[in-house]
């Protein structure tokens, strides 16, 4: 097949995205325009706001990763779209865009999962190192500030298929970092924040119990079960066949779901207990004066018992997650591991998972931080086996909050 140029755009949550990419395996533009200065002072997303974001910038980021690409809208070969999941009125303004860019240039609409995205920014990226052997059963996690699951990917000829097996049963292990930050005071967003200040507090200052998630079927996993050495109690999936040569067989395996909810109100309660409100006030006076706070300005405001506090949090949920990814690969027998997202971009994640999955014998695949958090080449590189398979969308198809990867 001829090289295929695909243009992807990406409006899922607070970045609006446009990016080139080639046959996806090579990048050729990829412009983020960012709405963290729109968010930041109300400590999140606002999703009117976002969604008056992306009509600002869809335009001229569009024009300008075309630019940056060397082409012209005639020139594309198709055009890649998120469809979900994420939020509505973000999703619905690419969507548009889309849509009508399809509809002028009588070019092929594809649409894409974001998360579905956020793993083939790994694959993208390998490719273009020159590393196409890929080890099956390949198991993906996917953690961000919206997102924690844990998939088996598979490859069937051009296109490619998933299996959840696990997420997150409240908040995202991102969503966590961000207001466990807000609550102390350190601004949006909270997690490079306290990647960024672990280093320099005592991770084994205050303890934090690991999540255990309880389910009324726990009874009716075998004793002989790969995971159970590891103290983790998870749903059983639902019986999928799997053909043969691809991922295992998730019939009488467990889940391997997370939680966040209940390490955030730990926090709050050593908050309390330990009477640091004023110091957090304080603390988000302070740094509400700077208008791009550095490392330096954190530290100033940051006392010890603070600095102890996000480093024993941070180590926490990557404790968490590192530990069931692991059991997860250990119960499926997988040979590839990808970790994916915007946590991806963490530090301590990713020195974690290279030691432990290292000591297992598991490769282990990050995307560059780049690519790890929302970008649209992502996009476009997912939308390429699609291409390939001539599987276009229909002009009527719209945005899907809640969309699953299958």
């Amino acid at each position: 097949m001829d090289s295929a140029y695909i243009l992807g755009i990406e409006s899922s949550c607070d970045e609006t995205a446009a990016a080139v990419v080639r046959s996806g395996e090579e990048l050729i533009s990829n412009v983020v325009a960012s709405q963290i200065a729109t968010h930041q002072p109300y400590g999140g997303v606002v999703p009117e706001l976002a969604s008056r974001e992306h009509l600002r910038a869809i335009v001229p980021v569009v024009r300008q990763a075309l630019e940056q690409a060397g082409k012209n809208y005639e020139s594309i070969s198709a055009i890649a779209v998120t469809q979900g999941p994420g939020l509505a009125g973000a999703l619905l303004v690419g969507i548009s865009y889309a849509k009508a860019l399809a509809f002028a240039l009588e070019k092929p609409l594809i649409a894409v999962n974001h998360l579905e995205g956020h793993i083939h920014a790994v694959l993208l990226e390998e490719r273009q190192k020159g590393n196409r052997e890929l080890r099956f059963p390949v198991l993906a996690l996917v953690v961000s500030g919206g997102h924690t699951h844990l998939y088996l990917a598979e490859q069937r000829g051009e296109t490619w298929s998933y299996e959840n097996i696990g997420h997150t049963r409240d908040d995202a292990a991102g969503e966590a970092f961000d207001k466990v930050a807000k609550l102390l005071g350190l601004g949006y967003p909270g997690g490079p924040v306290i990647d960024r200040l672990s280093a320099h507090g005592d991770p084994k200052a205050v303890k934090f119990a690991t999540p255990q998630l309880k389910h009324p079927d726990r009874k009716n996993f075998s004793k002989n079960s790969k995971s159970s050495k590891d103290g983790i109690l998870h749903q059983k999936s639902p019986c999928v066949a799997k053909s043969s040569g691809s991922a295992a067989s998730t019939e009488n395996h467990p889940r391997f779901d997370f939680s966040y909810s209940g390490i955030k109100t730990a926090v709050l309660r050593y908050v309390e207990t330990n009477d640091l409100a004023a110091t957090i006030e304080s603390r988000r006076r302070a740094l509400g004066q700077i208008v791009k706070p550095k490392l330096d300005d954190y530290l100033a405001n940051a006392d010890k018992q603070t600095l102890d506090l996000v480093a024993s949090f941070q180590k926490a949920i990557v404790g968490d997650l590192v530990a069931k990814t692991l059991a997860a690969a250990r119960e499926y027998d997988v040979a590839t591991l990808f970790v994916t997202g915007g946590v991806a971009a963490n530090n301590e994640l990713r020195q974690t998972f290279e030691r432990e999955a290292t000591h297992e014998g598991l490769p282990v695949y990050f995307p560059s931080r780049p690519l790890s958090t929302d970008n649209a080449a992502m996009i476009a590189a997912a939308a390429y086996p699609k291409f390939a398979a001539k599987d276009f969308a229909e002009m009527d198809f719209s945005a899907e909050a809640g969309l699953a990867l299958k």
